[in-house]
């Protein structure tokens, strides 16, 4: 495991601590998209299949346990805890995530490395994260005025993905063969969401100023 891969990790792994810090410690998810949260639900369950059945190293199953686990919390509390529950934003949080599922499955399906269930759904499990954050960055648009947690969260959670991207590259420098066009294309979409969404946070973070993003 190089340094960008491990630095991405621990960057994915910091930006659901600082979501649970939000909604456990202060009950409140006002800003936080469930439809985000559902969707990486479904990610983190169709990508670990395997860990009761592949062993790759005790840090690899311990993180798949992590996020599998932190992703259902963090649904639960958003859907069911008597106080997080009631600071969700439904009226705002409307965009239509359940039309992501087919079109990943479908293009899982056709575009693949290997035709076999598990690959088929860990293909699956990229695509859908390209766009999982769809649903967030539209909610954060439309309510504009954005907490330091919410966007922290969100910020961690983009810079992940660009540390995997440069983990990637030091992959393909440093191991012979190391060509994996389905997530290399998937994570290159997917950072590109963020584009804008980090063009505000580091202006907000520069001017010192509160972070909004633009109607």
């Amino acid at each position: 495991m190089n340094l960008f891969r491990l630095t991405g990790d621990m960057t994915h792994l910091a930006s659901i601590l600082v979501l649970l810090l939000k909604i456990h410690t202060i009950k409140s998810c006002a800003g936080i998209s469930l439809k985000t949260q559902e969707l990486y639900a479904i990610i983190f369950a169709s990508r670990y299949l395997d860990i009761f059945t592949d062993f790759i190293s005790l840090y690899n199953t311990l993180m798949k346990l992590i996020f599998l686990g932190s992703s259902f919390l963090i649904v639960w509390y958003m859907r069911s805890h008597k106080v997080v529950r009631r600071s969700y934003d439904k009226a705002q949080d409307t965009f239509r995530h359940y039309f992501l599922l087919l079109p990943c499955l479908i293009l899982a399906l056709l575009i693949h490395e290997k035709f076999t269930f598990k690959e088929v759904m860990w293909t699956f499990s990229l695509y859908l994260e390209a766009v999982a954050i769809l649903p967030q960055l539209v909610l954060l648009q439309r309510t504009r005025n954005i907490d330091n947690l919410t966007g922290q969260y969100v910020f961690l959670l983009g810079a992940y993905r660009a540390l995997y991207i440069l983990n990637w590259i030091y992959r393909y420098f440093t191991q012979p063969h190391y060509v994996h066009w389905i997530p290399w294309i998937s994570g290159i979409i997917q950072t590109l969401l963020y584009a804008d969404f980090f063009y505000y946070y580091f202006d907000s973070w520069k001017n010192n100023k509160k972070l909004q993003l633009p109607a």
